[in-house]
């Protein structure tokens, strides 16, 4: 892995890589599991609930494959329902650059990779555990899509590591969130250091330092919040999770029926 990038060739690819393109002018990259066969299993937002009805969902959540070309046989299956995807290699970079994720970096190298969702300090499982949880996935789904909780990144890691974040309500693995998040942390935290500081230069040192400091306690590879779930235990969870919300949803309308 390079200091500054995790570029890689088509050819050094192997079944179980976590892979990822950065998407509109490297604003926001989008994550996948590499299978095997010029094949790729992602999850989309499409037909799924996106998190924050702001310009965000537009440029930050993850985007299927180009539709600009006509559609081969693969990227064809797998779309209805779950949001995750069989794709080819093709159109999941839609034209961009193929990288790939890197595990169980030391922190030094971590810190300097100032971007967000490109390392993680996590431990990743053999590769057929990755292919396995992923085609179990793409079966099954992965739940609502949702950009700070649970998107591609999220999805991509889990499938690496069987890692999951206990508290729902709290943010997800993803990498990329963590750095949305980190910078206008960093510049909210930092603001009380202004006076130990004398010029523009201090303040911006200790603001890059706040927001690296941050990205570090936020990995997956140290957060104290994460469990490791089986891919059968996960999507019955998410089965047991919808089933709770459709008896809510039918215990809202009832009463709502009855006065019809």
């Amino acid at each position: 892995m390079g200091l500054l990038s995790n570029r890689i060739t088509k050819e050094s690819l192997s079944p179980g890589d976590h892979i990822y393109s950065w998407r509109a002018a490297y604003i926001y990259a989008h994550h996948g599991i590499y299978i095997g066969d010029d094949k790729v299993i992602h999850f989309t937002r499409r037909g799924q609930e996106v998190a924050t009805g702001t310009v965000l969902d537009v440029l930050l959540v993850s985007s299927g494959p180009s539709r600009s070309h006509i559609p081969c046989p693969t990227c064809t299956m797998q779309e209805a329902g779950t949001g995750v995807m069989l794709s080819c290699l093709r159109c999941f970079l839609a034209g961009g650059i193929l990288y790939r994720f890197e595990y169980d970096v030391n922190p030094a190298l971590f810190l300097a990779k100032a971007r967000g969702g490109t390392c993680t300090l996590a431990v990743a499982d053999r590769n057929d555990v990755t292919v396995h949880r992923a085609k179990y996935i793409l079966e099954n789904g992965f739940g609502c899509y949702n950009v700070f909780k649970n998107n591609c990144e999220d999805f991509a890691i889990y499938c690496k590591t069987g890692l999951l974040v206990v508290d729902q309500r709290t943010m997800g693995q993803s990498g990329q969130a963590a750095s949305i998040i980190g910078g206008p942390l960093a510049a909210v935290l930092s603001t009380p250091l202004r006076l130990v500081t004398t010029n523009v230069y201090g303040m911006a040192v200790t603001a890059v330092g706040v927001y690296c400091v941050s990205r570090y306690a936020t990995d997956i590879g140290r957060r104290k919040d994460v469990v490791k779930v089986s891919v059968e235990d996960l999507t019955r969870r998410l089965a047991i999770g919808s089933l709770r919300v459709a008896d809510q949803q039918i215990v809202v309308a009832t009463p709502i029926q009855a006065t019809q």
